[in-house]
């Protein structure tokens, strides 16, 4: 595998584009891009939770990863896929195809149906997965809240290695930030550990962390660049106050229904991607209204 530069900075995990049909828009991926490259952020992770994975048939997440892929050919946006699934083999004609656009890291989540009951048996299933990419890094992503899969990940980032030999890092969407700094040094620090929380993100940054992906960097990624920034100056007041209009705004979509509410947002940002998918369920129009009068009254933008 070749040498692999950690992510610095924010990585949007992007929302999949639907149609007025819902059907997949991959015409929406340009417009996307665009503002993501305006908002200066470092990458893009496709097709995980907030890009409604589990919602999209095997053909789409191929036709969705290839979009992006041919988007972002030659910017300066690096290339995640998600390639996690219940099924393996499925997984693994994933991870071959991303590897074939020249993804610069592929991840996965844990199965969640049927779900490892060990280290050793998730490590097996990581390695299999990643055998089908053996030139593409791979990062584990660990989201137990939605998994369900809560195995010891500072054990994992140990012990993996030796039979994923791509092992590049850990996507870590998880609150248990002990554990984080110990994924921080495994290995004398040669991990890239890729913080999953925006709520959280400044926490993380104190302690160490130079990459995260998260869902609210797709319309927010200037509010948390100058949490980052006010961060490096060690201006901890303003990036106190900076952190806070991020978990508000975090509050307020999860109150109106994250993924259907962030949808909305990026409207507002000038990005129409569409509605979600079953089992979401989109805003009224009166919801609509009220989530932005709310959105203009809360001003975190």
């Amino acid at each position: 595998m070749p040498p692999h530069s950690p992510f610095v900075g924010l990585v949007p995990a992007v929302l999949t584009p639907f149609d007025a049909c819902g059907e997949l828009n991959p015409r929406a991926v340009e417009p996307h891009a665009d503002l993501l490259a305006r908002d200066g952020v470092a990458g893009v992770f496709v097709g995980g939770t907030t890009g409604e994975f589990s919602s999209l048939t095997f053909e789409e997440r191929l036709a969705l990863a290839a979009r992006w892929a041919a988007v972002v050919k030659g910017t300066a946006l690096r290339l995640v896929v998600h390639v996690g699934a219940n099924c393996l083999p499925d997984a693994k004609h994933l991870a071959a195809h991303a590897q074939t656009l020249g993804a610069a890291a592929i991840a996965a989540v844990a199965p969640s149906y049927f779900k490892p009951k060990s280290l050793d048996v998730l490590i097996q299933w990581c390695a299999e997965l990643a055998s089908a990419a053996p030139h593409t890094p791979f990062y584990f992503y660990d989201i137990p809240v939605l998994t369900g899969v809560a195995l010891p990940m500072a054990d994992f980032i140990e012990q993996a290695p030796a039979r994923v030999p791509t092992l590049a890092g850990v996507k870590f969407t998880n609150p248990d930030l002990m554990t984080f700094q110990r994924l921080l040094r495994a290995g004398g620090g040669r991990f890239d550990v890729l913080f999953g929380m925006d709520e959280q993100l400044l926490a993380a940054v104190v302690l160490g962390a130079r990459g995260a992906v998260g869902s609210g960097y797709n319309f927010a990624a200037p509010l948390y660049n100058r949490v980052l920034t006010a961060a490096r100056a060690n201006d901890f007041a303003t990036a106190r106050a900076e952190q806070y209009r991020g978990v508000e705004l975090v509050a307020l979509l999860m109150r109106y229904g994250y993924l259907p509410a962030a949808k909305e947002l990026m409207r507002t940002r000038g990005v129409d991607l569409g509605g979600v998918r079953l089992p979401h369920t989109a805003l009224t129009a009166e919801q609509t209204a009220a989530f932005r009068h709310d959105l203009a009254a809360l001003g975190a933008l």
